[in-house]
């Protein structure tokens, strides 16, 4: 796996046999910003990851984080999915609070935790301060849709791969986190949603994804 974007940029360009003016008219940018992010020197947005992927043929995820596969899987109906395994347990059920919603879409208007508006019962939760959040939007669909229900632990540590509520600027979205230096990169899983890049400064929390309850 390459170490960094720039590597990752540079491998796909190359693969495809293309100079960097070739890409970065593709990507719509002048050269020197793609040689700027090919070694290192910026980090591109979401939207020009999606342009420089679309152009290069490879998947926008890899291409962000190194994670996955390098090239895109051929889609799934839409009637199939995944449903992950689990282990059944005896564990104390609990009540959190069911407090408003977060979107699964573009970063939107902060939810407020000291807010609730109902109470949902789960197992298996230590954190005496998580709390329930309510999906708004299909940015991570197909896994995670909306009307779904998922358990946020503040006092679990995040880091990258897992699913977060970030606060960036005091405004809120659901995605899959990737930190890289001084960035985090907040990765949707439709791709119909580009990835967003922000500067660690602008975040004011990262708060983990403990567990997800479907909508049925």
């Amino acid at each position: 796996m390459k170490n960094s974007i720039g590597d990752r940029l540079r491998e796909a360009r190359e693969n495809k046999e293309m100079d960097q003016a070739t890409l970065a008219d593709k990507a719509g940018v002048v050269a020197r910003t793609l040689q700027r992010w090919e070694k290192g020197e910026q980090v591109p947005d979401g939207v020009s990851i999606t342009r420089l992927a679309k152009a290069t043929g490879v998947s926008a995820s890899w291409l962000l984080t190194g994670e996955g596969d390098v090239y895109p899987a051929t889609p799934r109906p839409d009637n199939m999915f995944h449903l992950p395994g689990s282990a059944r347990r005896k564990n104390r059920l609990v009540d959190l609070p069911l407090v408003s919603s977060v979107p699964a879409g573009k970063v939107a208007t902060m939810f407020h935790p000291d807010y609730t508006d109902d109470y949902v019962t789960v197992d298996d939760v230590k954190d005496p301060q998580a709390f329930a959040l309510r999906v708004k939007g299909n940015s991570m669909a197909t896994r995670i849709e909306d009307g779904d229900v998922v358990i946020v632990s503040p006092q679990q540590e995040a880091r990258s791969g897992d699913i977060c509520v970030i606060r960036v600027n005091g405004e809120d979205t659901l995605k899959k986190v990737k930190f890289e230096g001084n960035y985090i990169h907040l990765i949707p899983f439709n791709p119909d949603f580009d990835p967003v890049t922000v500067k660690k400064r602008e975040v004011n929390f990262v708060w983990k994804v403990v567990k997800l309850i479907k909508e049925l």
